[in-house]
């Protein structure tokens, strides 16, 4: 797909790896929605895309308010005619305390938030998309989606369910909508760097330890990988690993099924 002239809408767009994902979009010719919980952020985000020349409106949005979901698609629809790419990013980690201490409302927001909320978003986008004649759907995943992430169990099973997701709707793009998600490592976004203030003596001495052998990465590199994903009409199902110093790659399920879908491709340059 082309992205210029087209509309994209991204969720958690008010900071972080959604605000890198709107910029770059804005860049390549896209009028972008930024839909954010919070509302300030989605501004300023607008701002950056509007002060670069670029098209973009803000819409406030809560991905567990599933009609909010609706006026999201709706807010799209009245203000550029519909969208073309739906990039669900919005997420959040379970923090302190870790799981299986913490209490049942705040891990099962983690789920609400980074495993329902994209679902919900999907399964809202289908039809439109159908409608439109196509598009792309991407979700932020994240390694932790494809391997066991110790710090918190719970992120770790709703990322793996966003991966699960992608993998088994590949089958639209004989429909013409493409689905994939991009695997992050850590990234340098507010989500990291404000869990780490609020971690104290031998937790922050274990967070620091993994970001010495697994250094951040900067949000713009995992806007690249979701550029490439949007451009490349090949790409389905896929969910493209990002590391810092690798190429990226797009990772293979550990078990597959004769004719499906998700096998190891070349490795992506940068």
């Amino acid at each position: 797909m082309q992205i210029s002239g087209k509309t994209a809408i991204i969720t958690g767009a008010g900071s972080g790896i959604g605000r890198a994902c709107a910029v770059r979009l804005a860049r390549e010719g896209a009028s972008v929605v930024v839909a954010d919980v919070n509302d300030s952020g989605a501004a300023e985000t607008v701002s950056m895309i509007a002060a670069a020349g670029g098209a973009a409106a803000a819409v406030q949005v809560d991905v567990t308010r599933h009609a909010e979901i609706d006026a999201m698609f709706a807010f799209a629809r009245q203000t550029y005619g519909g969208f073309d790419i739906l990039h669900n990013n919005a997420g959040i980690g379970t923090g302190q305390p870790r799981f299986p201490d913490c209490p049942e409302e705040q891990w099962m927001r983690v789920i609400d938030v980074d495993l329902i909320g994209v679902i919900e978003g999907i399964r809202k986008a289908i039809p439109l998309l159908r409608q439109r004649g196509g598009g792309v759907i991407i979700s932020t995943a994240s390694m932790a989606g494809l391997f066991g992430f110790a710090a918190d169990p719970v992120y770790t099973a709703a990322k793996h369910g966003v991966v699960g997701i992608t993998r088994a709707l590949a089958g639209l793009k004989d429909e013409g909508i493409r689905v994939n998600c991009v695997c992050p490592g850590v990234v340098n976004t507010p989500m990291v760097t404000g869990a780490r203030e609020r971690l104290t003596g031998e937790a922050r001495a274990q967070m620091d330890e993994a970001l010495r052998r697994m250094p951040m990465i900067a949000p713009e590199d995992i806007a690249q990988g979701v550029y490439e994903l949007i451009t490349d009409d090949e790409a389905a199902g896929y969910a493209m690993g990002i590391m810092v110093g690798q190429p990226r790659r797009i990772v293979p399920p550990p078990v597959g099924l004769p004719g499906s879908s998700g096998g190891l491709a070349a490795p992506r340059a940068g």
